[in-house]
Formats: structure tokens, C-alpha cells, sequence
């Protein structure tokens, strides 16, 4: 009993040294309005189409998590699903301008091929088929599971190649082959969030590319498509496209060719970190300079919105970090967290409305792991995301190191303010205070204490390994319940007339359910 007694005076006498020992940092919260607004289910991740051979630097890291292959019985996935209800979740990628559906009476569909190697290919593959009974199959696992669903469709059928340059896809798009699908999706009853019309052919392409003009042409022919087949306003999937890399002068002309009133929500990609196989992948991730460099894409992308689509929203409709599927030491860990949540602040203050994580599952970065379907880091990161931070976004500075980030939104359905914290240094903690900025003249803050409990959720490695794949919260391992359920997750309460304390290489979510911001009112 005097050895445990002498065991928990160490701990807090270290605790207390931590606190006395760490960097005193403000963090002011305007309250009065918010700066941006994203979409009530902010939070989004992809299925993608890789079959088991998609393989880079000598390894194949996708297995069978592909839409073709993956086990959709697996009540780790449904469970991992259900937990955010809904979750957004976007089926598309790379080999989705090579996908044929196998449905209705159009010459394309006679043949169901499955996709298998081929040099002379859009990404070294032939073209793949969807059959109606994995479709099925996915609907199934997505109605029962609440999931709001966005379909990429096949955007290069009736397109030939041009003669003078074999990237270049020219002529009008096949709508037929769609359409034979959705109306199939419709007797069926399939609910759909949205349709989005190709993969990363804007600008100069990945693999293939079409002109803006032409691209904004077959958008107006999808939308007159969806609106036929879907009239009731309330249950008419949104249209959205490019989904590519931003490049300016494409998707302006993009949404002037396409016209009012036609794109919904205008897609683009990021992979800022670079390629996978970068043996500086976590010192980047650690590097707040670096990460800063993809703001001015965001920026960029919603300006764009405003000026030429103000009637589309931004989204960041795929986001791996690191291109050809992550980073194998780095992707799937604590570490990659640094990356993910730090742009799901940034991109929200750049009023982007949606933000896909490539994948759920597959590659290095899934949310789950590949094989064993157990969530990774960053799918929690992800999942107190969706239940804390609502769709008002405040902003928010602090005069402390670069090397913390500080992001806050008005709560999500409950009064106060949520923030993140994510501390990116290895050595120095944190000791938060959080301040009110009334915007009144001459310069007025209020502390922010208040007399109910600060709910946190201190994010750290196992071990205090960023690499690590296991995620603790408040110092308790997070681990699936006997029958594969995603654990519970509440919060440490806090008395709120203490700084928030934010340990090295630490994310930290607070609620202060006291902060009074007109506008979360």
C-alpha cells in the first residue's frame, strides 16, 4: 500500500512539473461571427477501386480492400461506419474513368472484364466492371450502415484519344451508361448524397485529361440527367466535379463553361506531402512551415468558388497526404495525424464544405487497417472530429509557438465552443488559456472559464511513439469492445479555471460548454 501511495505521489508531482515547466500560451477565439461554415457532415472517406496487384516500391499494400474485393460482411467496418452516423463516404479513385456498369443494353456493358495488368492502360490497368450484384452488395452495407454516399462516375466513355497527344480525350461524353445506372439505383430504392463525374483529368491531368469547355458541357448534360431522373428537389443527389489537382485558369473556365446553378461542389485534390516513399515523409509531417504551404491551393480553390460558382461550395474531395498509398512507416500511425487534422482545420477555414481522407480502408493511410480492419489513429482523430467540431468556424490565434495549431468551431448540437490543440513539437508543452475576442473597440477580451467543466480528450502515442499505431485517449489505450464495437470515448473533466494543458507530440480536442459566442447562438 506505501509503494502504490509513493507510486501515485510520483505521478502527480510529475504531472505538476509539467505543468510548471511548459510554455504559457493565449489562444483567442473570435466569437462574435464565424469566418466559414462547412457541411454538417464535414468528414468524409473514400473506397477505392485498386485491385490486389496495384503495387508501388515493391510493395502491393491495398490487399483486398479494393470495392471489388472488399469484405463488406465485416462488422469491424459496419460498426467503424454507424459510429459517425452518417458518414460521408465517396466511391472513386484512379480507375474509375475505366469502370464499366454492368447494366441496361449498351454496347460497352456485353462484356464484364475485371481489371488486370495492362503497360499500355490509364494507370498499367485494363479497363474493370461493376456488376449490379456488388452493387447490391454495397448499397446494402451503406443503407445499413446511414453512410451519405457520393458515386464517381466514368467520365471518359464515348471519348477517343487524341491523335496528337494520346493523353488528350476528346469528343462528348457517353451519358448512356450512367444513366442506365442510376435508374437502376432508383428502382431500388438506393438513397445518393451526390454523383461526381470523373478522376483527375482537369488541367494537365494525371493519366488522361479533357478540356474545361468540354468538361463543362458534359457537366450541364449530368445535371439535366440527375434532375430528369431524380424531380424531387429535397432527394436529387448534388453534382460535383472536377476531382483533380487545382489549377486555376482550368477550373474557371470549367465552372464558366458549365454555367449557374450546375456544379455543386467544386472537388479538388491534394497529396501535399508527396510521394510515399519519401524517407522525409515524418520529418514533414512534424514541419508546421511545410504543412503551411498547401494554404494558399485552399485559398486559392475558394476564391474561385466565389468569383466564378458562388452557387458551388469547395471540397476537398481526395486526400491521401502521400501519393501512390502513403508512407508504410508513417501513413497509418499517430504521427500522420499531425497531417490529417491539422488540414481539416485549415481547409475549414478556407470555407470548404467537405474533406475526403483517401481511404477508409486500403493502401498505407487507411482509417482501418488493411487486413485486420482495427481502426488506425487517425480514424478516431477522425470520428471526435464529426462529434465535437460543428459547421460554424470561428477564428482563431495564439502567440505561441508555430509548432502548435489551435482551430475552433461553435460545438456540434450543444452549447460552447470545441477546440483542437495539436501540439507538433517533441520537446515543449503547452499550458493553454483560452480568451473571447467581443470585437469591441477599444480591444476587449474575456477569460473563458466559466463554472461547468471543461470536457478534453488528450490524443498521445503508445509509448510516446509518434510511429506507433495504437492511439491513447487520456491515457487509456483505444481498443474495439469484445463484440467489435468502436470503443466509448468521454472525456476527462477538467476545472475550466486551469490552462489546458497540451503535452508534447499531443493532439487535444476541449469543449468549454461556458464560452459564450454570438455566433453559436
Amino acid at each position: 500500500m506505501a509503494e502504490f501511495k509513493a507510486i501515485c505521489c510520483f505521478a502527480a508531482v510529475l504531472s505538476w512539473l509539467s505543468l510548471c515547466l511548459a510554455k504559457d500560451v493565449t489562444v483567442t477565439v473570435a466569437g462574435v461571427t464565424d469566418v466559414a461554415r462547412t457541411d454538417d457532415n464535414f468528414v468524409c472517406a473514400t473506397l477505392d477501386w485498386w485491385p490486389v496487384d496495384k503495387c508501388d516500391y515493391g510493395q502491393c499494400p491495398w490487399g483486398m480492400a479494393g470495392i471489388i474485393n472488399l469484405d463488406l460482411k465485416n462488422k469491424i467496418l459496419s460498426n467503424a461506419i454507424k459510429a459517425f452516423n452518417p458518414l460521408r463516404i465517396r466511391v472513386g479513385g484512379s480507375l474509375q474513368d475505366q469502370v464499366i456498369y454492368k447494366v441496361g443494353d449498351a454496347r460497352p456493358v456485353h462484356k464484364c472484364p475485371h481489371f488486370k495488368k495492362q503497360p499500355s492502360g490509364m494507370f498499367g490497368f485494363s479497363r474493370g466492371c461493376l456488376t449490379m450484384d456488388r452493387w447490391d452488395q454495397l448499397n446494402e452495407l451503406f443503407n445499413e450502415t446511414g453512410a451519405a454516399l457520393t458515386f464517381g462516375l466514368n467520365a471518359l466513355i464515348g471519348r477517343h484519344r487524341s491523335p496528337n497527344d494520346s493523353d488528350h480525350f476528346i469528343g462528348d461524353w457517353d451519358s448512356q451508361n450512367a444513366r442506365d445506372l442510376m435508374s437502376y439505383t432508383i428502382s431500388k430504392g438506393y438513397k445518393m448524397d451526390s454523383y461526381e463525374l470523373g478522376n483527375e483529368l482537369c488541367g494537365s491531368g494525371v493519366s488522361g485529361r479533357v478540356d474545361a469547355d468540354q468538361y463543362g458541357k458534359d457537366m450541364i448534360v449530368l445535371k439535366k440527367m440527375i434532375e430528369e431522373l431524380y424531380p424531387d428537389p429535397a432527394t436529387r443527389p448534388k453534382v460535383l466535379g472536377p476531382a483533380g489537382f487545382y489549377d486555376q485558369k482550368w477550373f474557371e473556365t470549367f465552372l464558366q463553361a458549365s454555367g449557374p446553378n450546375v456544379v455543386d461542389g467544386l472537388t479538388h485534390h491534394i497529396y501535399n506531402l508527396g510521394a510515399g516513399v519519401d524517407p522525409t515523409l515524418i520529418d514533414k509531417i512534424q514541419d508546421p512551415y511545410f504543412l503551411d504551404e498547401i494554404a494558399q491551393t485552399h485559398k486559392d480553390v475558394m476564391r474561385t468558388a466565389e468569383r466564378f460558382g458562388p452557387w458551388s461550395g469547395p471540397w476537398v474531395g481526395e486526400a491521401g497526404g502521400a501519393y501512390n498509398s502513403g508512407g508504410k512507416d508513417v501513413s497509418h500511425t499517430f504521427a500522420n495525424g499531425f497531417w490529417y487534422l491539422d488540414q481539416l482545420g485549415m481547409t475549414s477555414q478556407f470555407n470548404h464544405k467537405v474533406f475526403c481522407r483517401q481511404a477508409l480502408i486500403g493502401g498505407n493511410y487507411g482509417l482501418l487497417n488493411t487486413t485486420s480492419f482495427v481502426p488506425n489513429p487517425d480514424y478516431y482523430g477522425a470520428l471526435l472530429w464529426h462529434r465535437l467540431m460543428g459547421k460554424h468556424v470561428l477564428a482563431t490565434m495564439h502567440d505561441g509557438s508555430a509548432h502548435l495549431r489551435a482551430y475552433s468551431h461553435c460545438s456540434k448540437d450543444k452549447p460552447g465552443v470545441s477546440l483542437i490543440l495539436i501540439n507538433m513539437s517533441n520537446s515543449t508543452s503547452f499550458n493553454v488559456s483560452v480568451v473571447n475576442d467581443l470585437n469591441i473597440y477599444p480591444a476587449v477580451e474575456q477569460a473563458c472559464g466559466g463554472r461547468q467543466p471543461r470536457e478534453e480528450y488528450h490524443l498521445t502515442p503508445k509509448d510516446g511513439n509518434i510511429q506507433s499505431d495504437v492511439l491513447l485517449l487520456n491515457g487509456t489505450p483505444l481498443e474495439l469492445t469484445e463484440l467489435s464495437d468502436i470503443p466509448e470515448m468521454k472525456p476527462e473533466l477538467v476545472d475550466p479555471s486551469l490552462p489546458i494543458a497540451v503535452a508534447a507530440d499531443s493532439i487535444v480536442y476541449a469543449t468549454l460548454r461556458d464560452f459564450r459566442a454570438p455566433a453559436c447562438a
